[in-house]
């Protein structure tokens, strides 16, 4: 008797975790250099964190382009472009010297090629590979954003060795030779999106009938998915990228060495994953089950930061870190197979780029402005109540969406 065949959609999912992994270590380098950019050029932190805001935009500008051309083109081809612009800008980031360098390159160049290879294309095509379990894939896919927090150690190792102009070079090499072939090697799409016809006729769930021929303008005109892009808006772009970009600054400002501060972000990373993957409970219990309780001890938890501030606690920062880590790491994946249970179809790429553009706008205000309020008031006081409001803000929306699949949105 013959030993069945592993699932050819496991395989393109594994490959999409390394890719997510990658890609997403290369915008988060921007936590561990941007203390040494600042330093060693003298910029204000508002300004320097311009660059990460500008990424957070460009790449949620991209993120519905990017859903198209998968849609319509072959996803090794889309994500092996986006692979080469995302390494190679990176790469080009070692030499810049003026602050307009790093605008470009990181800026504008790094979130074109992210979000060419970033979720919103490989959620297009793996939505295709799992009719079911939305929740557990889109989990495991989002590990690899997890994942890439906890490289903040290796990224510091980097610097401290060869310093930080040589260490996004090697960065930037490292993970065009890794994502390219990778892409050429095991993306594809499920057979079943080569033929529409045998798709409906063999796609009896009740979420593919109800969603299979939504569109982006029709989407756009439900209560449901407005509310999902203000979630994504406060969570996932506002709360969320603040924390990513700001909390090794914040954490050297109450007395952490660098690679102190770089480790307990790491295990924020470390938390982030496990939270992802715990996401996948959501495919029983539901998803606003998950979703709002996370989001309310995600938000209490920041409240450890303002303790380890004032009793200088690397214990209290570390506990942060795991809390705050798993909580903020349910949220994504659990919302986005929401949008999925409600909006899946032939157009889903375009439908979750749009979801990734609403993040994006609140990851390109938040790290901004994120800087500029430590600017003036010289804390991240603010900052943090401003998170603290926003992640329990979604948490209330999530309630009163209560998405299912076989439910028509409203």
């Amino acid at each position: 008797m013959t030993r069945p065949r592993i699932y050819q959609g496991w395989i393109v999912l594994a490959a999409g975790f390394v890719i997510m992994l990658l890609g997403y270590a290369i915008r988060n380098t921007f936590t561990v250099f941007y203390p040494v950019i600042v330093d060693d050029f003298g910029w204000a932190r508002g300004n320097t964190a311009i660059m990460y805001s500008l990424t957070m935009l460009c790449y949620g500008l991209v993120a519905p382009i990017a859903g198209t051309l998968v849609d319509r083109f072959s996803p090794r081809l889309v994500l092996s472009i986006g692979g080469l612009i995302v390494g190679g800008s990176i790469a080009l980031c070692g030499l810049a010297t003026e602050m307009w360098h790093f605008y470009v390159l990181y800026g504008v160049m790094v979130a074109v090629g992210l979000s060419l290879i970033g979720f919103t294309p490989l959620s297009a095509v793996l939505t295709h590979w799992f009719e079911h379990r939305k929740g557990l894939v889109f989990g495991l896919l989002g590990a690899g954003f997890g994942v890439s927090l906890v490289s903040a150690p290796v990224f510091q190792y980097l610097i401290d060795m060869y310093g930080w102009r040589l260490a996004y070079t090697i960065i930037g090499g490292t993970a065009t030779a890794i994502i390219i072939p990778l892409c050429v090697a095991f993306l594809r799409r499920s057979p079943d999106q080569y033929n529409e016809a045998e798709q409906e006729l063999s796609g009896t769930t009740a979420d593919t009938l109800v969603s299979k021929d939504w569109t982006l303008r029709a989407a756009l005109k439900t209560r449901t998915f407005k509310l999902f892009l203000i979630i994504a808006f406060c969570n996932m772009g506002f709360a969320q990228q603040i924390m990513v970009a700001h909390q090794v600054y914040f954490l050297q400002d109450i007395g952490f060495e660098p690679m102190v501060a770089a480790s307990v972000f790491s295990l924020f990373g470390i938390g982030f994953v496990v939270g992802t993957i715990s996401s996948g409970l959501s495919d029983r219990v539901g998803r606003h089950q998950i979703f709002v309780p996370a989001s309310f001890i995600a938000s209490g938890s920041i409240l450890l930061l303002f303790l380890a501030e004032s009793n200088q606690s690397v214990a209290l920062a570390m506990t942060f870190a795991i809390v705050g880590g798993v909580c903020l790491g349910i949220t994504p994946p659990t919302c986005f197979a929401g949008v999925a249970d409600c909006f899946h179809g032939r157009n889903y790429g375009t439908i979750q780029g749009v979801m990734i553009l609403s993040n994006a706008l609140g990851g390109a205000l938040g790290p901004w402005l994120g800087g500029f309020l430590h600017d003036m008031t010289g804390s991240y006081f603010t900052v943090l109540v401003l998170v603290q409001l926003l992640i329990a803000m979604a948490g209330i929306l999530m309630w009163i969406i209560k998405p299912r699949a076989g439910v028509v949105p409203r």
